[in-house]
């Protein structure tokens, strides 16, 4: 989940990253999704920052965060959570 401020939307590079990614290993496996931290009330600790956090989940449970763009990290992340 790419979680972001309403100031400066969604990270749109890494939407590539993912869309890589997700092409590599297979539609079922991975899901993208944004979420505008202003107005999800469970979001609320990552509000008022500048960098772009991102959220991964399996089973329903916040498996690992990854602040800032930083592609190799996302892709690690990515792969290990798979």
């Amino acid at each position: 989940v790419d979680v972001f401020q309403a100031w400066c939307g969604p990270c749109k590079p890494v939407v590539n990253l993912f869309q890589k990614i997700r092409n590599e290993v297979g539609s079922n496996l991975l899901h993208f999704a944004v979420a505008e931290v202003d107005s999800i009330d469970a979001l609320e600790k990552y509000r008022g920052q500048c960098e772009p956090v991102f959220l991964f989940y399996t089973g329903g449970e916040l498996v690992a965060v990854v602040r800032g763009a930083d592609a190799p990290l996302l892709q690690k992340t990515i792969l290990k959570q798979l």
